[in-house]
């Protein structure tokens, strides 16, 4: 059996799904789509005329198999430069799986129309004015955004948004986020095609670190650890104190950090909580256990502990104040974020406090 190029599987996928969409319209009077035949002279991707009252418009598409800003820009910028060659009456459409919410703002900007096989659309010519949009994601798409967003992977976003506009070689960024080369050319890759990040001559730097920030919050998942519950008769200045004489020792052997709520109280105060939070590991909690007296919660739990599986996290934490040692601010924030409508408002207030990047 003859094998069909997977670029060319996409473009026959995309000239159905343009007919599709077209045939629908009951204005349009005759229509026709064609893939452009392969060849080393070939321009367009599809063609495909629609009469609309006696004139003819000509939709010259462009395919792309992935759908990131990056390959969107690139399919866009060939479009223009053929469309300008071409008539006024050449519509420039691009297509792909799927299309995200910046590449179809990118689509907008360049004055061209738009088609995914997801089934967003805006595509306008003549009296034509056809626009549709699907709130599903492909599973591909989801699993790989989550990829980024993987622990291994977010010890180097942690170290990336330390300073967005700080450029780093592969090298030196493996050696502060304490991850492989691999990971770091994985999210390299994965932020320039998202148009996250870009090169310069010095590196790779974060040149959208909000829209970086939004995608991971909404993606988020709390790092992996065993969460725990306790109840302490420490509170106020006499916890404040316990906490601090403990952090100041930072014993090789134990790690505790302040989290959540409790970290954003010595980050950007915006509600007090009954509860305080900890991100510690193993002989960190019993670190915790010890000097803030730490017992069941039969009394009612105000102390919450998570045991961390690994320790990335640990490497991004700041002090606030002498001997306060809590998660930073991008954690804490997307702690927060996740923390329900009180959390929400925190994250919030963290985030016009804290994450403010100068451009």
């Amino acid at each position: 059996m003859l094998k069909i190029p997977h670029s060319l599987k996409i473009e026959h996928l995309a000239a159905e799904a343009l007919r599709l969409l077209l045939e629908r319209v009951p204005v349009i009077d005759h229509l026709d789509v064609q893939c452009e035949a392969p060849g080393v002279d070939r321009e367009i991707d599809i063609v495909a005329h629609a009469d609309v009252s006696g004139r003819r418009y000509t939709l010259v598409c462009e395919v792309k198999s992935g759908g990131q800003p990056r390959h969107v820009r690139t399919g866009l910028l060939q479009l223009r430069n053929y469309v300008a060659h071409q008539g006024p009456d050449a519509i420039p459409v691009f297509i792909a799986p799927y299309l995200s919410s910046e590449a179809q703002a990118l689509c907008r900007e360049y004055g061209a129309g738009f088609l995914d096989l997801e089934g967003n659309a805006c595509i306008a010519f003549g009296s034509i004015f056809v626009e549709r949009q699907v709130a599903s994601k492909p599973v591909a798409e989801r699993r790989e955004l989550r990829s980024l967003f993987k622990p291994k992977s977010a010890q180097v976003l942690r170290v990336l948004l330390r300073d967005p506009h700080h450029a780093w070689r592969v090298a030196e960024l493996a050696d502060a986020a304490e991850v492989s080369l691999g990971h770091v050319s994985n999210v390299r890759s994965g932020l320039l095609d998202r148009e996250w990040a870009q090169l310069s001559r010095d590196g790779l730097f974060v040149s959208d670190p909000d829209a970086l920030l939004d995608a991971w919050r909404d993606a988020y998942d709390a790092p992996a650890g065993k969460n725990l519950g306790f109840y302490t008769t420490l509170h106020g200045s006499g916890f404040a104190d316990a906490v601090r004489d403990m952090m100041r020792v930072r014993a090789p052997a134990g790690r505790a950090v302040l989290a959540s709520f409790s970290a954003a109280q010595w980050l950007a105060p915006y509600g007090r909580t009954g509860t305080q939070y900890f991100y510690a590991d193993d002989e960190g909690l019993e670190q915790l256990r010890s000097v803030l007296k730490l017992s069941s919660t039969a009394k009612g739990e105000n102390v919450a502990v998570t045991v961390l599986e690994t320790p990335g996290l640990f490497l991004d934490t700041v002090e606030p104040a002498s001997g306060v040692f809590c998660t930073s601010p991008v954690q804490t924030y997307l702690d927060l974020a996740a923390a329900g409508e009180r959390g929400q408002e925190a994250a919030e207030h963290l985030r016009k406090e804290k994450l403010t990047w100068q451009k």
